[in-house]
C-alpha cells in the first residue's frame, strides 16, 4: 500500500512538471501581483507607524515577507483550479476509481501532495527571491522556524486538499460545480488570510474564523510561523490547530465519500 501511494504522489508530481509553461505563466502572475499587494500592505504599515503603532503586530518587513511568501504558497496549497473530482464525477469516470484497491480519498490526496511537491520546487522561491530583490524583507531569526514553516505548510496543503475535494465531492448531488467553485474561491481567500492578514479583524472575528472556520489554516498559519510575529507558544498552538482541522476534516472527506458512493450504488452506477 505504501508502494502504491507513492507511486500516485510521483504521478501527481510528473503531471504538473509537464505543463512547464503553465508554471513560468502563474510564478509571472503571482510576482505582479505580489507587487501591488506589497505597496499597499507597506502604506497600511506607514500609516500604522504614523500614528504610533504597528499594523496588527506586524512590521513593514514582515508584510512584506507575508505578501511575497503568500504568493508562493499560493501555488502550493493550490486554493482554486482543482476540479479532478467533479469532472470525473460528471464524466462517470469515478466508478473506475472505486474498483482501484486504494481509497479514492488518500489516492486523490496522494497526487495532491505529488504536485505540492513540484510547487514548492518551482513556485514557491522565485516570487519569494523577486520579492526580496526589491523591498526590505524580514527573515525568520529563530533556526526552528523553518523546519516548522514546512510542517505548517504541509498542513496547510492537506486542509486546503480536504476543502477542495468536499466542494468537489457536492457534485455527487448537485452535478455543476461553478456555483460552489466560485463560494470556495472567496471564502479561501478572505478567510485564507490571501486578501489581508486576518490579524487585521478585531479579535473576536479572528478568533472565530481562527476556532470556525478551516480558513486561516490554508495561509495565515503558516505565513505567522514564517513571520515570526508570535513567540513559542502561540506557533505551536497555531499548528495544533492545524493539524485539529487537518484530522477533521479528512474524516469528513470519508463520510462524505461513503455517502457518495452508497447513492452510486442506489442509482446502479
Amino acid at each position: 500500500m505504501a508502494a502504491l501511494i507513492r507511486t500516485l504522489g510521483a504521478s501527481g508530481f510528473r503531471r504538473f512538471a509537464t505543463y512547464r509553461q503553465a508554471t513560468v505563466a502563474a510564478t509571472v502572475t503571482n510576482s505582479v501581483f505580489g507587487l501591488l499587494r506589497t505597496y499597499v500592505m507597506l502604506a497600511v504599515s506607514a500609516a500604522a507607524t504614523a500614528t504610533g503603532a504597528a499594523a496588527a503586530g506586524y512590521s513593514g518587513e514582515q508584510l512584506v515577507l507575508y505578501v511575497w511568501a503568500g504568493q508562493g504558497l499560493i501555488g502550493v496549497v493550490m486554493l482554486w483550479g482543482w476540479t479532478d473530482l467533479a469532472d470525473r464525477i460528471r464524466s462517470g469516470d469515478v466508478v473506475i476509481d472505486l474498483l482501484r484497491p486504494v481509497d479514492p480519498v488518500f489516492a486523490f490526496l496522494a497526487a495532491d501532495l505529488g504536485r505540492a511537491l513540484y510547487a514548492v520546487l518551482t513556485r514557491f522561491a522565485v516570487p519569494i527571491v523577486t520579492g526580496a530583490l526589491i523591498f526590505d524583507m524580514y527573515l525568520p531569526r529563530r533556526p526552528a522556524t523553518y523546519p516548522l514553516f514546512l510542517l505548517s505548510a504541509l498542513l496547510a496543503t492537506v486542509v486546503s486538499f480536504a476543502c477542495r475535494f468536499l466542494a468537489n465531492a457536492t457534485c455527487y448531488w448537485l452535478l455543476d460545480y461553478r456555483g460552489v467553485g466560485m463560494a470556495w474561491a472567496v471564502f479561501s481567500g478572505l478567510c485564507g488570510g490571501l486578501f489581508f492578514p486576518i490579524r487585521f479583524l478585531p479579535d473576536w472575528a479572528a478568533a472565530l474564523l481562527w476556532f470556525g472556520t478551516p480558513g486561516p489554516s490554508l495561509l495565515q498559519a503558516p505565513l505567522d510561523v514564517l513571520t515570526e510575529r508570535d513567540g513559542w507558544a502561540v506557533q505551536l498552538g497555531i499548528l495544533g490547530i492545524q493539524a485539529a482541522w487537518a484530522v477533521l476534516l479528512l474524516w469528513l472527506c470519508r463520510v462524505v465519500q461513503r455517502r457518495a458512493e452508497r447513492r452510486l450504488v442506489v442509482q446502479g452506477g
